[in-house]
């Protein structure tokens, strides 16, 4: 186990600094929790505008960095949290090593599998904290789906569909090729719940579809990965988004020798012949000040978090096998990559 040189002086009277790369949803998010905290205390943003750059800390009373590569060079900070479009997450966190920052960073760590090993490679040598969020985990979802596993014995095949329409389709990064990536690297959650569930994965077959409006812009995508992994289990996902869509759909269904599980993200069903029970499926609110804090309490405690950064890495290289599968047309095995 890698050891992370964490700053034993932190407290109320000498908190951790923080630097937030991002003004969208989950920054803010973060940053209220980092103020709420008398642990830490959040110094400089940088941001995509000046201007909301500006207003975002007034906010919370913070200093705008001019761009990312100045605030990541401040040696007034400590932490660095990453919470910008997916293209520039490696190389922010690579510069926030290189400048000695410990390093939190929205998933996924990069869209370059040789990026994001290069990062963690880096963190372990700088015996810095590099921790990428994955909430999903935390989740009520995906903690039922972990406590009600045994109960349908040996799985065989699952699959998670979750299909979002949207008319109009945003004008946004996250419809964007070079900004998002590859539709289950950009969302990689969906992979990084199986791998986490169910370990090691063989070979990836992947189909994925655009409907292109431009050079580097999307009104919809579809992506369907079958995996198959090393007990012999066959999972399947299913990531839709944008006008092509017309009904939503979020289903996680586990099929188990002894039984069937369905959940969606408010409830869950065990299925076993005529037999119906509910399974109740936890809060998905508050998982970004849960992160978060999770991520204080190990800077200060020492307390384990909930992911390590070679899973996330591992789930990455599902993900850009998934990729080059959809452009070859053919299954790859990961033993090739």
């Amino acid at each position: 186990m890698t050891l992370i040189n964490t700053r034993s002086g932190f407290s109320v009277n000498s908190p951790m600094r923080v630097g937030i790369v991002g003004t969208g949803f989950a920054a803010k998010l973060r940053a209220e929790t980092v103020q709420a905290d008398g642990r830490s205390n959040l110094v400089a943003v940088a941001g995509h505008s000046p201007e909301k750059t500006a207003a975002f800390c007034q906010g919370f009373g913070a200093e705008a960095a001019v761009s990312w590569r100045k605030l990541v060079e401040r040696n007034d900070l400590d932490l660095v949290i990453v919470c910008t479009v997916n293209r520039d997450h490696g190389a922010i966190v690579l510069a926030a090593l290189e400048n000695d920052k410990h390093v939190v960073v929205e998933y996924p760590l990069s869209l370059d599998v040789s990026e994001a090993e290069r990062a963690i490679e880096l963190a372990a040598q700088k015996q810095k904290l590099l921790h990428i969020e994955h909430i999903e985990l935390l989740g009520g979802l995906h903690q039922a789906i972990k406590k009600s596993l045994p109960l349908v014995g040996k799985v065989f095949y699952a699959r998670y569909v979750t299909i979002t329409p949207k008319h109009p389709a945003p004008q946004r990064w996250t419809y964007q090729h070079s900004l998002f990536g590859f539709p289950l690297a950009g969302a990689i959650s969906r992979l990084q719940r199986f791998t986490d569930l169910f370990g090691e994965v063989t070979s990836v077959n992947c189909q994925a579809q655009f409907w292109d409006t431009g050079p580097d812009l999307y009104k919809a995508c579809l992506c369907n990965a079958q995996l198959r992994f090393a007990d012999g289990l066959v999972a399947e996902t299913v990531y839709g988004k944008g006008e092509a869509f017309w009904e939503s759909e979020n289903i996680f269904t586990i099929y188990g020798e002894e039984g069937t599980l369905v959940f969606t993200p408010e409830s869950g069903q065990l299925i076993q012949g005529e037999n119906r029970r509910a399974l109740e499926v936890g809060t998905r609110r508050g998982l970004f000040a849960k992160d978060t804090d999770m991520v204080l309490e190990f800077l200060f405690n020492a307390t384990p978090l909930y992911v390590k950064n070679t899973s996330s890495l591992y789930a990455l290289k599902v993900a850009d096998a998934a990729r080059i599968s959809s452009e070859l047309r053919q299954n790859v095995a990961l033993s090739n990559l």
